[in-house]
């Protein structure tokens, strides 16, 4: 029996590891996880995990990981992000590696983290395995799907979330916009504090990034929060809920930054309404933008098809406006995109993971 562990560097990878968890183990795989120790969110991976019927072990680092493996002996680890090179010794025993980017968005360590030599790894779509391809002829490229998104998708009502306005205590009959901010560059800090009753016709999901909860530098980020959680038309999503797509599902609109999240919700084909606003650390001002431009990358350009563009905040009243009575303005984009940047939308990326797992 083939023994698959997935490596959990942060709780944010569980959405994209767990329909491909489950698949393995219904396929016969002896499935488990790996944490790594993070302060005040690993209570929520190990509840997540228990709820979900896996079994996990934790580790405090990378040394402590590599070791585990080292003694465990699994068929194959699948990671979430490229690990320190010494984990091409687990290769060397005969452990295979495989990498699921736990994102499809537009930063370009989507694409450098593939210098690491792993066996194979999982790609959202023929376009980016063709780059990738080009910037790496050495390393084995597997065009699946984007698994995260497979609940969406797929049949299986198992997978499909309960969740409803109503129990989340917003108005069924307003239409619905999901605010998903990333935690840096962020577009938090550009709102003002009663943001909510400027629009106060639309239902609001707030779901912040987990580093807006938890990391000490994001404190205003939590006070704004805060401030908009007092509103009734605002729904936030807590630090314990970790996943998006049930968010996704019951929304009407996305507003966010250059996220992943945008390609995820778009494929949907619904409409997006792009924050191209930032509050900026100074380290990345003035003459020190070059390093925002190094944390992006050229799917950029693909916002401006994809979306309606927002450049300060007083543009986003009359964006929601417009997506929401025109929500097939972009939907030609929105499809095109989707199929470049996530590749198969049919509810069984997973399957396609799982078949190569155990062929391999």
């Amino acid at each position: 029996m083939k023994s698959v562990i997935f490596d959990v560097l942060h709780l944010y990878y569980l959405p994209q590891f767990l329909p491909v968890a489950h698949c393995l183990k219904k396929a016969g795989c002896e499935v488990s996880f790996l944490l790594h120790e993070e302060p005040e969110i690993s209570p929520i991976t190990k509840k997540a995990l228990d709820e979900e019927g896996f079994t996990y072990a934790m580790v405090n680092d990378g040394q402590e990981a590599k070791a585990f493996y080292a003694n465990k002996q699994p068929s194959w680890i699948v990671f979430g992000n490229a690990p320190d090179d010494a984990f091409t010794q687990l290769q060397e025993q005969g452990i295979k590696l495989a990498y699921m980017q736990h994102g499809i968005g537009p930063k370009a360590c989507y694409y450098v983290t593939s210098q690491f030599p792993f066996d194979v790894r999982f790609v959202e779509g023929d376009t980016r395995k063709q780059r990738l391809e080009e910037m790496f002829p050495n390393r084995r490229f597997e065009d699946v799907g984007y698994a995260k998104l497979d609940p969406l998708f797929s049949e299986d009502k198992a997978l499909q979330s309960e969740l409803t306005l109503q129990s989340i205590g917003l108005d069924p009959t307003k239409p619905t916009v999901l605010y998903a901010p990333t935690f840096f560059p962020s577009s938090i800090e550009c709102f003002p504090k009663d943001w909510p009753a400027e629009m106060s016709e639309y239902n609001f999901i707030i779901k912040p990034h987990f580093f807006s909860f938890t990391k000490a530098k994001y404190a205003k980020q939590r006070a704004l929060l805060n401030a908009w959680s007092t509103y009734d038309n605002v729904y936030i999503g807590p630090v314990d809920c970790y996943s998006l797509l049930p968010f996704m599902d019951l929304a009407d609109l996305m507003l966010s930054e250059a996220s992943s999240t945008v390609f995820e919700f778009a494929a949907l084909d619904k409409p997006v309404v792009w924050c191209d606003f930032y509050k900026v650390r100074w380290s990345y001002r003035g003459l020190f933008k070059f390093r925002m431009g190094k944390r992006m990358d050229q799917d950029l350009a693909l916002f401006h098809d994809l979306c309606e563009q927002a450049k300060s905040p007083k543009e986003v009243k009359d964006k929601v406006a417009y997506c929401l009575a025109n929500p097939s303005a972009k939907s030609a984009y929105r499809k095109k995109i989707t199929l470049e940047m996530a590749g198969k939308t049919d509810g069984k990326c997973s399957d396609r993971i799982t078949d190569f797992i155990l062929a391999n």
